[in-house]
C-alpha cells in the first residue's frame, strides 16, 4: 500500500523543540522530492519546507527559516522535520506530502503540534 505516516507531534512550550517523522511505504521514496505542509485550525494549508530526492537541496517558508530543518534518510524511507524555537503560531497539523508519477498527490494523516504554555 502506498502511504505516508507522520509521527512525533505533541504539546510543547514556546521555545521548545520537536522532531517530526514521516514513514513512507509502497513507492520508491528515494526518487521523490518531499514536502512538509501544515494547517492551523480555521486556516488553509501552508507549505513549510521541501527537500529534493537526494537530500542535497532544501527550501523553507520564510516563517520557519532558521528554526526548522528538513532532512531525509532514504535507507529508512523516512522524512524528518526538526523544529526548534517553536512559537504558538506554529500550532497546526503537520503533513508530509509528495506528488506521485501518476500525478496524484499523496499525503499522510498528519500529526498535531501544539505550542502553548
Amino acid at each position: 500500500e502506498v502511504q505516508l505516516v507522520e509521527s512525533g507531534g505533541g504539546l510543547v512550550q514556546p521555545g521548545g523543540s520537536l522532531r517530526l517523522s514521516c514513514a513512507a511505504s509502497g513507492f520508491t521514496f528515494g526518487t521523490y522530492d518531499m514536502n512538509w505542509v501544515r494547517q492551523a485550525p480555521g486556516k488553509g494549508p501552508e507549505w513549510v519546507s521541501r527537500i529534493n530526492s537526494g537530500g542535497g537541496s532544501t527550501y523553507y517558508a520564510a516563517s520557519v527559516k532558521g528554526r526548522f530543518t528538513i532532512s531525509r534518510d532514504n535507507t529508512k524511507n523516512t522524512l524528518y522535520l526538526q523544529m526548534n524555537s517553536l512559537k504558538p503560531e506554529d500550532t497546526a497539523t503537520y503533513y508530509c506530502t509528495t506528488v506521485l508519477r501518476s500525478g496524484s498527490s499523496l499525503r499522510g494523516q498528519g500529526t498535531q503540534v501544539t505550542v502553548s504554555s
